[in-house]
């Protein structure tokens, strides 16, 4: 008699990394069931996945939700302060999640950070990761740690911001001198890099970055010259910056940018010396952007997603 296939759980399925994460999960034969604040949402899935609230105020439920599970991937966590969602409220819910993982006898758990999560503690967001990996840590559960930086691919954040914005303006302007460095990943590379980790002996760590190192102006370039633009690309401070940002918000129905995440980029915390995310992740923006036209690079088709969110 066959064995049933394994059960795999997803902290939102149907937002951006966990859509990538479910296509591979399912291909791969497993069980998926997707644990969702957004339980009304468009789900591409259909029934092949179970769609369960994240009842993060009813623990009974959010442990019963978590039965059964061999692995519980979590990509839940907030990009900024909202009046109805706080880096605060993500560490308290978080926190809980983990206790439920733990009550329902999970039996590894993968976690999505951030670079240099311990590093930069003035930053809330940065603090909000910390504090998570070091409760993750005391848990006593097995669990993997990932920590990206840039994601990019279909309708990441930062990316497609830029896309935008060069296809708009005659100008862009690049926050400070724009020598800051980092290393973009395609989506299905980091969902690639967490299963692999879900399957590992151990408790282990992992930076999910790409095989290509940018300044911010390089990838600025980069972009212009994937959409055959022709536009100047020059330094402003990085209030300005801010409030150019602030201004072309509600044209994309989006957050541009926070002084957090400028804060962060200048600073090079999306940065990493460690290897590639994925051995075989040998395509880079440029490579990989032009190979599949369109991606993610387009323009875009559905509202971006909100405050509170999974990655």
């Amino acid at each position: 008699m066959s064995q049933p296939a394994p059960l795999h759980v997803v902290t939102g399925a149907l937002g951006y990394t966990g859509r990538s994460l479910t296509e591979q999960l399912l291909a791969r034969g497993v069980r998926v069931r997707t644990l969702t604040n957004s339980p009304d949402r468009p789900n591409s899935f259909g029934d092949r996945i179970e769609v369960h609230l994240l009842a993060f105020d009813d623990p009974g439920r959010l442990e019963q939700s978590l039965r059964g599970a061999a692995v519980l991937y979590n990509t839940y966590w907030v990009r900024f302060n909202h009046r109805r969602f706080t880096f605060a409220s993500a560490v308290r819910h978080t926190m809980r999640l983990f206790d439920a993982a733990r009550a329902a006898g999970v039996e590894r758990v993968v976690h999505v950070s951030i670079l240099h999560a311990s590093e930069a503690d003035d930053l809330a967001y940065y603090r909000g990761k910390h504090q998570l990996e070091e409760a993750l840590k005391s848990t006593g559960l097995s669990h993997a740690i990932v920590r990206p930086g840039v994601l990019f691919g279909r309708f990441d954040v930062l990316i497609n911001n830029i896309a935008w914005v060069l296809r708009r303006f005659p100008v862009f302007g690049v926050f400070g001198d724009g020598s800051y460095t980092l290393r973009p990943l395609h989506v299905d590379d980091m969902a690639a890099l967490m299963i692999d980790h879900a399957h590992r002996a151990g408790n282990t760590e992992a930076d999910a970055v790409g095989p290509e190192r940018f300044t911010y102006r390089e990838l600025v370039a980069a972009i212009r010259d994937i959409l055959e633009l022709r536009r100047r690309i020059v330094p402003v401070p990085p209030l300005v910056g801010w409030v150019i940002g602030r201004c072309i918000g509600p044209l994309v129905r989006d957050v541009v940018i926070t002084r957090e995440e400028i804060a962060g980029l200048m600073r090079s915390l999306l940065d990493s010396n460690e290897p590639a995310g994925r051995p075989d992740a040998v395509d880079g923006l440029g490579s990989r952007e032009r190979r599949r036209p369109g991606m993610p690079l387009r323009e875009r088709s559905r509202p971006p997603s909100p405050a509170c969110r999974v990655v």
